[in-house]
């Protein structure tokens, strides 16, 4: 199991229905068929860092992250929720696959799609702060 883990605040001037907005369309992608559990809502990490909100899910395998990073629902998805967003703390993911490289697998998953949709990576790359593992 591969646990994928981000933390997020929102941009300054989004309103309460945007952030509901938001969380719903995370939902929907933490729901696609890839996905074996997930949570999203409140950040309970350090009030200081400024990061709101978490989101979370399992994903089987390699495999099973590869159909979750291209699925349509969540590529549709990001395009609404990354305007909203201010910044965006990914990581450090967790795993009980021992596999040694598998921090680097799951960064070379992630450099395929950015490459494979350059816009949504340039949409991203100012956002995010990114710990794979």
């Amino acid at each position: 199991m591969i646990v994928h883990t981000l933390r997020f605040a929102f941009k300054e001037g989004t309103t309460p229905e945007q952030q509901d907005r938001v969380l719903a369309l995370m939902r929907r992608t933490a729901s696609v068929e890839s996905v074996s559990f997930a949570a999203v809502g409140q950040s309970l990490g350090d009030p200081a860092e400024g990061l709101t909100h978490a989101y979370c899910v399992g994903i089987e395998d390699l495999t099973a992250v590869e159909r979750y990073m291209y699925d349509p629902v969540h590529l549709a998805g990001d395009e609404e929720i990354l305007p909203h967003l201010a910044r965006i703390s990914i990581g450090p993911d967790l795993s009980d696959d021992m596999t040694p490289d598998l921090g680097a697998r799951l960064m070379a998953l992630h450099e395929r799609k950015a490459a494979a949709h350059p816009e949504w990576a340039a949409q991203l790359a100012p956002l995010v702060e990114m710990r794979i593992a």
